[in-house]
């Protein structure tokens, strides 16, 4: 292991002693520094340059380094040199314009159409009957029907509702067949109400007095449109729970979270329509680089339509 310099061991006691960071932060920047010193091989401290600190980087990262690790550790190299450049009397700061290798987003988690249907049909279990039961159904028709966020879903109201200490940011409108959501930063957009997702929510609503608390607790558990069992606005974390178990007993071989669904809806949209804008706009993205990532895994449909289909896609080569 290599020793660390004085101004390096001095840097990490000022972050412990007076800054009071962890132990565990403290370990991390030391095995960092130590890593700068070993790839800046046997350049002293006062020398290392912008070019020794981007041959460090892309060595780390043919090693193997996630882009990740790479940009936490030059963070650490960083916060070291803007303290002690000043005190060595360095003419600047040598990594500050050094960046990490961009790390590759992975793909959103999407059902497939087969796996969806399988979920929302309830597959191999009896009609929801029950006012949590129908509840439920409701909450994953939509999530799937207007690829919501799971805040978006827990915040919508039965209807848009104005009075005094409370008024409706995200509500439902059955008769347009559409929901009007409020969302990052916010941006409220108009998403469609499919009919299954309608029919589902008629159902909930007129169950839905059967979790209501009365007298009414407040102004927000009277308009939220899903309830908990206790008569409040339900939480994420009941929605979450409630759907993992769905799919569970729906024999689906995968953990489906609410944002699975919203992956799915954007996938199988984009499968059907090819309209990126449009998805866009439904998903409430503000950058079409966010939505663009669906584009990978409608090519991974083709793909595979390829793979099965295609005469000479998957056929061995006859021996010689």
């Amino acid at each position: 292991m290599v020793t660390l310099p004085a101004p390096m061991v001095e840097w990490l006691q000022l972050l412990g002693g007076q800054r009071r960071y962890s132990v565990h932060t403290l370990a991390g920047y030391r095995r960092d520094l130590q890593l700068l010193c070993e790839y800046a091989r046997d350049v002293p401290l006062e020398r290392v340059s912008e070019i020794h600190i981007r041959q460090a980087v892309a060595r780390l990262h043919a090693a193997g380094h996630h882009p990740r690790s790479l940009a936490r550790m030059l963070s650490a190299w960083r916060g070291f040199y803007a303290w002690w450049a000043p005190r060595a009397g360095l003419p600047g700061n040598p990594v500050v314009g050094v960046r990490a290798p961009k790390a590759t987003r992975p793909l959103p988690k999407a059902l497939s159409v087969d796996q969806t249907q399988s979920l929302l049909e309830r597959s191999g279990l009896p009609s929801p009957t029950s006012a949590v039961e129908w509840r439920d159904q409701a909450m994953f028709e939509v999530l799937y029907s207007s690829g919501l966020r799971l805040g978006e879903l827990v915040g919508l109201d039965i209807q848009h509702r104005r009075q005094p200490g409370y008024e409706s940011h995200s509500w439902i409108d059955l008769e347009a067949g559409e929901a009007i959501v409020r969302g990052k930063g916010g941006k409220s957009r108009s998403v469609p109400l499919g009919r299954k997702a309608i029919e589902a929510l008629q159902q909930w609503l007129q169950m839905r007095p059967q979790l209501e608390r009365r007298p009414v607790i407040d102004a927000d558990s009277d308009a939220a449109l899903f309830l908990g069992v206790r008569g409040g606005r339900i939480s994420p974390r009941v929605v979450q729970k409630q759907l993992a178990g769905l799919a569970r007993r729906a024999g689906l071989p995968v953990h489906v979270h609410p944002h699975s669904l919203r992956h799915s809806f954007a996938s199988h949209l984009l499968q059907s329509a090819q309209d990126l804008r449009a998805v866009q706009e439904l998903l409430g993205h503000a950058n079409i680089s966010t939505t663009q990532i669906y584009t990978r895994l409608d090519f991974q449909h083709l793909a595979q339509a390829y793979d099965q289909a295609h005469p000479r896609a998957g056929r061995k080569k006859d021996p010689a």
